[in-house]
């Protein structure tokens, strides 16, 4: 463990592509021809692994690479008694090249939540253990991605016949696992949030609008359910909050800039950093970063992990010069859109050499542009 402290001008958002043993073991331990003690054995491998390929292409913000996951929401989903999920949602992915896809899966609460066990503060302990050149993070899907793309159809009615209620059971929930990842001297969390930037899509908006609900009122709600679930968060605990509109294989769900939601989520959000996907124009243009509070940082999403090909050096420090417009330098720092892994198993875009190479062109860029990390 070192004393360096975040924010850095170079970030990454938290999953990497998992090796092919890890993602074979994974099977056999669905199928019951791996035991758990194998099982966790070979995360643990592979997690001191990515960790040390992490720590070796310049990276200070380390991460476990998601790998004792399903996927990026799953590690929330899976630790919390109650859920369900509905094959439906107000977006469906999409791409350039096949189209429509449908809509993925979303959660809905069918009993009473109750967490069973730590989502993330027993995969931090590991992970802390095996960090010597960063800082040790960890990422968990945001609250308000457990409502918004099933609306009402989020809760069974005889369960929460108040969504106030399902609300204040969701922040208890992640009150108590920042209480345990606090115990376990966690100081960098972040949220991965989906509901708030696909908010911003003219369809979804429509859609939620057509549910009966006000897509204004529900980021007012949002932002409000954000900042009471890290109420409890310690003074030396940074916070993020990444905003994503979907990366499935290449796919998203959503498009639109930040301009519906910025005043209200730039500046009334109780977290440190914003991370924020910029890598194509369907994210809009940098003018909402005219409402990001003082002293709060803006991770630019600017690096595509939707696309092997590798982007221009001069065209990043461009973008960022751009940004820069709006808000102090200073406070902006380089990162990709979104995780180098889209979904978790196999079928991934890039690879981890495309990966390796991407990192290694943040970090030149950063060199020019802030002078280091």
């Amino acid at each position: 463990m070192t004393d360096l402290k975040p924010p850095f001008h170079i970030e990454h958002i938290g999953s990497f592509v998992r090796p092919d043993r890890l993602l074979d073991a994974a099977r056999k331990h669905k199928a019951g021809a791996l035991d758990d003690a194998a099982f966790t054995a070979i995360q643990d491998d592979c997690i001191r692994e990515i960790v040390a390929f992490q720590e070796e292409t310049g990276l200070k913000s380390i991460t476990d690479g998601e790998f004792r996951r399903r996927s990026w929401s799953a590690g929330f989903i899976d630790s919390v008694a109650g859920f369900g999920l509905r094959e439906e949602g107000v977006l469906t992915f999409k791409d350039e090249k096949k189209g429509d896809w449908g809509a993925a899966a979303s959660p809905y609460a069918k009993e009473k939540l109750r967490r069973k066990h730590p989502i993330v503060a027993d995969d931090f302990r590991f992970l802390k253990q095996v960090v010597t050149k960063g800082v040790p993070k960890v990422t968990v899907a945001s609250p308000p991605v457990m409502h918004f793309f099933l609306g009402p159809r989020a809760v069974d009615d005889s369960v929460y016949p108040d969504i106030e209620e399902y609300y204040s059971d969701l922040a208890a929930i992640y009150r108590e696992e920042i209480d345990d990842l606090a115990q376990e001297g966690c100081t960098f969390f972040q949220l991965d949030e989906t509901a708030l930037p696909c908010n911003c899509d003219d369809g979804a908006r429509a859609g939620v609008a057509a549910r009966g609900e006000d897509p204004d009122k529900l980021t007012d709600r949002y932002v409000r359910l954000i900042n009471d679930s890290i109420s409890n968060r310690p003074k030396d605990m940074f916070v993020g909050l990444h905003m994503c509109r979907g990366n499935l294989k290449g796919a998203w769900m959503a498009e639109g800039g930040y301009e519906p939601i910025a005043e209200k989520c730039f500046g009334g959000l109780d977290v440190d950093a914003l991370f924020l996907e910029y890598d194509t124009p369907r994210a809009g243009d940098f003018a909402p970063l005219r409402f990001v509070a003082p002293g709060k940082t803006v991770v630019l999403g600017l690096v595509s992990t939707k696309t092997p090909e590798l982007e221009s050096k001069d065209e990043l420090k461009r973008r960022i010069e751009e940004a820069a417009k709006y808000m102090p330098i200073e406070r902006l720092a380089l990162s990709p859109q979104c995780g180098f892994s889209s979904g978790g198993g196999s079928g991934q875009v890039i690879t981890q050499d495309d990966t390796k190479r991407k990192i290694e062109l943040m970090v030149e860029v950063v060199d020019a542009v802030w002078g280091g990390v």
